[in-house]
């Protein structure tokens, strides 16, 4: 199976509305898992998160209900209605139980969920992995691993049986099989197409075959077996270009061409529409945005007044960069439509100094979706080393990421070389190491936006420090190796559970407790 990440389903996306994507999307997907299992009808879902990770404290505001239900109801990461959620649930009648049990979870983000309608049982075991991705790691008792880039169908069969098994596999086209033996004995198949209702009703007609449900991927990408790529980190790609001297942002289109086993030209055009979603979220956010349930008013606004009658002090770049982040960070926290770049939590970090720094030197807009393809490719990088995920690595692994993709990309936009970038992206990833995560009363606003804007202009600065030829010294891959380990090192209580830091001062839990009433 391929688990090489991708450049838009590990990094720049999902398209998305809520706070957070490893809480709020990532939660969504899940729940649309769940709604497949359950073929579409949900009639009660009993949730159980574990005090020793980091829902029990963050899933209500967060967004990991928001997400959660709205998966229940078949909804997109992107839907309207993820706004109203509240309604929307009641109105379905689904009845849902939230517990507080120690069930030996493994990670953070761990969801233990049993779903019953009037003829089925399932239980589902999931992790948010961070950005958004996710992986459902037990279904009815029975270890497996489903990432939602595939069409999976399960199969629920009375006895073990070989020539089933030989049979199912000959008639799906399954690119990978697995007996599943929990409280209930079923097949996983994994195809990369839908296998299509003639099939499933000639399996539904085997006396050996109780039940044959289908699970959609919720990927915009999907994945497939023994994908040759042509490198999977920074030291392979250096090793693959030596006699191509292709840019790094030719060098993203082969990645994620062979990755997600579409064209160059789909790759290209599919930035070029994320790019779009960007700006739609800095126009919206400097328009002005109002939603009651949040903790920061709209900002950008007033600096943007400020900016334009010249009483700011700062460069024209920083000032233009600061703008932009807090822009999209006001959009993400009213309930706009914005792309998570590494993650919801960090949006601004990439779009916000990379869209201005386009804007300051060429304002074209190919130029730009280059330049967001290196983001998206030293993402890549880093998640296949390290974690996107706070609750396992801190903010480091949100803003600090965020602030190497943006400093590879806006040192292309100043005309450096593929090893400027890299060393752009080593220096920015270097000065983030021990961020820690404590949102205010929980929420991820504050200090979220004012390390969003740290992370810009420490990208804009390492670009800055890298054309001018300063020493990175040690080479990216080993950088994200390091990252990696400092930032799991940090306490449990500084990394995205709203136990420590400002999470836990008077005031932060004041607010906490002023919007828990609305």
């Amino acid at each position: 199976m391929n688990n090489q990440p991708s450049i838009f389903n590990d990094v720049i996306g999902p398209v998305m509305r809520g706070p957070s994507s490893s809480h709020c999307a990532a939660a969504l997907r899940i729940g649309r898992i769940a709604r497949d299992l359950m073929q579409s009808q949900i009639n009660e879902a009993c949730i159980k998160y574990d005090p020793n990770g980091s829902l029990v404290t963050t899933h209500e505001l967060q967004g990991s209900d928001m997400g959660l239900y709205s998966g229940f109801l078949g909804y997109e990461t992107d839907s309207p209605e993820l706004i109203t959620y509240k309604d929307e649930i009641a109105k379905s009648g689904i009845k849902i139980d939230v517990k507080y049990e120690a069930f030996g979870a493994l990670h953070p983000n761990t969801y233990n969920i049993e779903l019953r309608n009037t003829n089925h049982t399932h239980t589902l075991v999931a992790v948010s992995t961070g950005g958004g991705m996710i992986e459902i790691i037990n279904i009815d008792g029975a270890p497996l691993s489903i990432d939602g880039g595939y069409y999976e169908t399960l199969i629920y069969i009375i006895n073990e049986n070989p020539s089933l098994i030989e049979k199912i596999t000959q008639l799906t086209g399954a690119e990978e099989i697995l007996l599943c033996k929990g409280s209930k004995l079923f097949i996983e198949i994994k195809t990369i197409h839908p296998v299509n209702d003639e099939i499933i009703n000639k399996l539904k007609t085997e006396t050996n075959i109780e039940n044959v449900i289908r699970i959609n991927p919720v990927m915009p990408v999907l994945s497939g077996m023994n994908i040759s790529l042509p490198f999977t980190d920074c030291e392979g790609m250096l090793e693959y270009n030596k006699d191509k001297n292709l840019s790094l942002w030719q060098l993203a289109l082969e990645y994620e061409s062979a990755r997600g086993m579409i064209s160059k030209d789909e790759v290209f055009e599919k930035m070029r529409n994320i790019v779009n979603i960007m700006y739609a979220s800095i126009k919206n956010g400097l328009q002005g945005s109002e939603y009651k349930d949040r903790i920061l008013p709209a900002q950008s606004p007033k600096y943007k007044k400020l900016l334009e009658a010249g009483k700011l002090p700062g460069g024209d770049l920083l000032n233009l960069t600061i703008m932009y982040v807090t822009a999209i960070m006001e959009s993400k926290s009213s309930m706009g439509v914005i792309v998570a770049a590494p993650t919801a939590g960090s949006c601004g970090s990439v779009a916000g100094p990379v869209i201005a720094a386009s804007q300051y030197f060429f304002d074209d807009e190919d130029t730009l979706v280059r330049a967001m393809l290196i983001a998206g490719l030293i993402g890549v990088f880093i998640a296949s080393r390290s974690t996107f995920a706070a609750e396992d690595a801190g903010c480091q692994a949100e803003c600090g990421s965020g602030s190497g993709m943006a400093a590879a990309a806006i040192t292309f936009l100043y005309g450096g070389t593929v090893e400027q970038s890299l060393a752009a992206a080593s220096l920015a990833l270097q000065n983030c190491f021990g961020m820690t995560c404590d949102p205010i009363a929980g929420r991820v606003e504050a200090p979220c936006l004012g390390k969003n804007i740290l992370a810009a202009v420490n990208a804009i600065t390492c670009s800055n420090m890298a054309i001018a030829g300063y020493k990175h010294l040690i080479p990216l891959d080993e950088v994200i190796d390091a990252f990696d380990k400092a930032g799991r090192s940090l306490p449990r209580e500084l990394r995205c559970t709203a136990l420590g830091g400002l999470s836990v001062t008077k005031t932060s839990k004041e607010i906490e407790k002023r919007i828990m009433v609305h």
